[in-house]
């Protein structure tokens, strides 16, 4: 009987050994949008029972109970990096709504290396680095954030890369995945397809240029902070084409159709959780909202309150005349000239405020995250982006029917209006955007088990190495079969010429003969 125990303790503790992985998570991003995401698919796995590390630039005011460990590495110089940046600039977030395209890749470029180095150079991430800790996998961000991608090498864990938006051209270039420029649209433009000629030439050339600024100044600058941080780091070239998998926050229904290699895996929506109880006064207020309710939120990124005067003026004037209440994220504590039916609030529960069957209206930034949510509960949209994807997910929330886009410098009285009222009453953006949610909902299983089963297969799997595609293995001039092509047209041109010159001399000796033929006859 007690041999019967010890075997069956044995075989308990064995499985739970098995089920059990060590994963650290390392994000380098600023944004709090970024952490929503990489926090819940980090959180979700230590439910699942995994002993997880996560290393970001936000933390948890009291740690997730869960199954497994939460540990978090809280690097707080990527904020105060982030906060110097933009006193530099000395810059409202609006102001960037016209940037061009290329100098918004270059200015990432240059950005992100700052906060790559205050992660790898943080105090408790180096004596991490410097243990004899073992991982079964590493979770990083794609997001000019390459050199994050180095502690999988380093650990020797297979690497798992995870994406805020879905494909592009970031993360087309790791996993070999084709990016064909001519009907997919880069990140920074608001093109819709099929693109006009114009269009497809920029979005060539933004392409061409941002692969071109990432070989000759991001990955060398990455390069280096993964040497000054890991001894004997690898380097950056032995890191960037080793990602076992990619869990992309993206979904057919708010996504273009485009094309995948096996390792990329759609994850859409991972983050939205099953609405909760809303505060009192916030239930009171939807409840009590007998024409409905306009929600309003600029992210987390962008602050309501920065809208110079003249913008917040004509937006307070349009939103006093309607009848439906207004729930407005404002970042301040007084709002002049606040009309009576908008309610501030410096921090809202946009999940469960969505969820909200009064809500009729979503006015946002069109962040992907916002975008996501809204399409989960819904809600149609009016969109006033102002840089990174967010034009392009205001664009395909028109094109798809359940949202308008109302650019920022076009803000007045009259189209602020016009906007508001053509969505709240036609028919067809409600009905477009529940027509889309249910797309949206209808999967074989959550977002999230995928993003868990995907990890633990590749933990499974020692990094899954049959999912990689042989284009990773190519020079780029044979992956364009610039090589062929460069042999075909040889070919030919000593083909054509070798015919030029035996026409010629054909026609030559003929023209000879002719010649002497005519000169016996006289």
């Amino acid at each position: 009987m007690k041999n019967a125990v010890t075997v069956i303790l044995i075989l308990l503790s064995t499985s739970h050994y098995g089920s059990c992985a060590k994963i650290l998570g390392v994000f380098s991003a600023s944004g709090r949008s970024h952490y929503i995401l990489d926090s819940a698919l980090m959180k979700a796995l230590a439910e699942k029972g995994h002993d997880v590390t996560v290393i970001s630039a936000h933390g948890e005011k009291e740690p997730p109970k869960t199954k497994g460990t939460y540990r978090s590495i809280v690097v707080t110089e990527i904020l105060e990096n982030r906060k110097e940046m933009m006193k530099q600039l000395n810059t409202n977030m609006f102001d960037r709504e016209d940037v061009n395209p290329f100098l918004s890749t270059v200015f990432m470029g240059l950005f992100m290396p700052k906060m790559l180095e205050a992660t790898l150079q943080n105090e408790e991430v180096q004596k991490l680095i410097h243990s004899n800790e073992k991982f079964d996998a590493v979770i990083a961000e794609q997001f000019f954030s390459d050199a994050d991608k180095a502690l999988a090498t380093h650990f020797g864990a297979p690497l798992i890369v995870l994406s805020a938006v879905g494909a592009n051209s970031w993360v087309n270039t790791i996993v070999g995945n084709p990016s064909p420029t001519s009907y997919i649209p880069m990140l920074q433009t608001d093109y819709s397809v099929p693109m006009t000629f114009c269009e497809r030439l920029v979005n060539s050339l933004l392409y061409v240029f941002g692969q071109i600024f990432f070989d000759l100044v991001v990955y060398p600058n990455e390069n280096a902070k993964i040497q000054k941080s890991i001894p004997n780091g690898p380097d950056i070239s032995d890191v960037l084409y080793n990602a076992s998998i990619v869990l992309m926050n993206s979904h057919p229904s708010l996504n273009q159709p485009v094309p995948y290699v096996p390792n990329m895996i759609d994850i859409g929506g991972f983050h939205v959780q099953p609405p909760k109880k809303l505060p009192q006064d916030l239930q009171e207020f939807l409840d009590n909202a007998k024409d409905g309710v306009i929600y309003f939120s600029m992210g987390s990124n962008l602050k309501s309150a920065d809208f110079p005067p003249e913008k917040r003026d004509a937006i307070l004037r349009t939103l006093s005349k309607l009848k439906e209440q207004v729930l407005w994220k404002w970042e301040e504590d007084v709002l002049p000239g606040q009309p009576k039916n908008v309610k501030l609030s410096k921090w809202l529960p946009q999940q469960d405020i969505l969820a909200h069957p009064n809500v009729k209206l979503f006015i946002t930034h069109g962040g992907f995250l916002s975008t996501t949510e809204t399409v989960y509960h819904g809600v149609p949209i009016l969109a006033i982006p102002i840089f990174g994807d967010q034009k392009l997910n205001a664009r395909t929330a028109m094109d798809n029917g359940y949202g308008l886009v109302l650019p920022y410098q076009e803000i007045t009285e009259d189209r602020f209006t016009q906007s508001i009222q053509e969505i709240l009453n036609n028919p067809k953006y409600r009905n477009n955007a529940k027509k889309i949610s249910e797309t949206f909902h209808d999967r074989q299983v959550s977002p999230m088990e995928t993003a868990i089963y995907w990890v633990e297969y590749v933990i499974r799997h020692k990094g899954a190495p049959h999912l990689r595609v042989a284009g990773l293995d190519l020079p780029w001039y044979k992956y364009y079969l610039l090589d062929v092509i460069g042999f075909l047209v040889l070919v030919s041109t000593v083909v054509v010429c070798i015919s030029y010159y035996l026409v010629k001399a054909v026609c030559k000796k003929v023209c000879n003969k002719r010649k002497t033929k005519k000169l016996k006859q006289k």
